[in-house]
């Protein structure tokens, strides 16, 4: 990889994406990187621009529509970007023999099954989010091939909104929360995220979709509990069920990922409380700056 494209620049794992490549730019790689003002993948004069600026060898797509409960009453706005957006990108890749990346969502399974999610498990969008992004995956598969897929799950960074910063942050301000207990998963750090899809492109591992998260399970209470133990966060967690915290949209309630597809390609995920004692770090020291 000589060029690199990044579409969604701008977000927690488009920031991280240009910090990955950065931190193995041996001095050959340019790297081309478009937020939400600079490049809009649903529009293709701004699509035709930046791929003749950029040239990539590989571009990797970051920008998506995330805002779960808001999608319900935004169902066309999400589309546009999530699905319309996609297929275009795809489509632009494969017509120049690009290598396309794009990053889906644990969203996208079935909410039946209680044991790790493998690729080939059923898909079931429960929400307008997660049809989108499973429409959006099958386009890209559609347009391209060749292209990757990456499913993941709850992802945080040092920046953006995320369960994380949020949870700091009013940790800091109440003296009790409420946390939902009965919500499984895999916290997913999104420098390693970062880190896994440039592995894959490299490595140009065959196509088709994977799953990464960072190992171990936990709910967004064993999240939450670790992230106030890192930091000395004095604020008492209260546990509670889905159903005593409603949202417009439906979270899964078990979306633990299996990543042993990807492992064989670039190694195992390291620990997710490893990971998030590394952002943490590393947002104590963006705070004191």
């Amino acid at each position: 990889m000589k060029r690199i494209m990044i579409c969604g620049g701008g977000g927690q794992l488009g920031q991280k994406l240009i910090g990955a490549a950065r931190a193995h730019n041996d001095g050959d790689l340019r790297i081309f990187a478009y937020n939400r003002s600079t490049l809009d993948i649903t529009k293709p004069a701004d699509l035709r621009a930046a791929f003749d600026e950029a040239r990539p060898d590989v571009c990797f797509n970051a920008a998506a529509y995330t805002a779960v409960d808001r999608a319900e009453a935004e169902p066309d706005k999400c589309r546009q970007v999530n699905v319309d957006g996609a297929a275009r990108l795809a489509a632009a890749c494969h017509e120049r023999g690009i290598a396309f990346v794009h990053f889906s969502t644990d969203y996208v399974y079935d909410d039946g099954y209680n044991r790790p999610l493998h690729e080939d498990d059923r898909t079931l969008g429960t929400s307008v989010y997660a049809r989108t992004k499973l429409e959006g995956e099958n386009e890209v598969m559609k347009q391209h091939p060749g292209a990757y897929v990456i499913r993941t799950s709850w992802v945080y960074a040092e920046y953006g909104h995320n369960f994380v910063r949020t949870m700091l942050r009013l940790g800091r301000e109440r003296d009790s929360l409420s946390i939902v207990a009965d919500q499984i998963g895999s916290p997913t750090y999104a420098a390693d995220l970062a880190a896994a899809a440039l592995q894959l492109a490299a490595a140009q591992a065959e196509p088709g979709i994977y799953n990464f998260a960072n190992a171990g399970v936990a709910s967004w209470y064993d999240l939450a509990h670790a992230v106030f133990d890192i930091c000395d966060v004095q604020c008492e967690l209260k546990p509670i069920r889905t159903e005593q915290y409603p949202t417009p949209a439906k979270r899964p309630s078990y979306s633990v990922l299996d990543t042993r597809k990807i492992a064989a390609v670039i190694g195992q995920p390291r620990n997710w409380r490893d990971a998030l004692k590394d952002s943490i770090e590393r947002l104590a020291a963006i705070e004191v700056v």
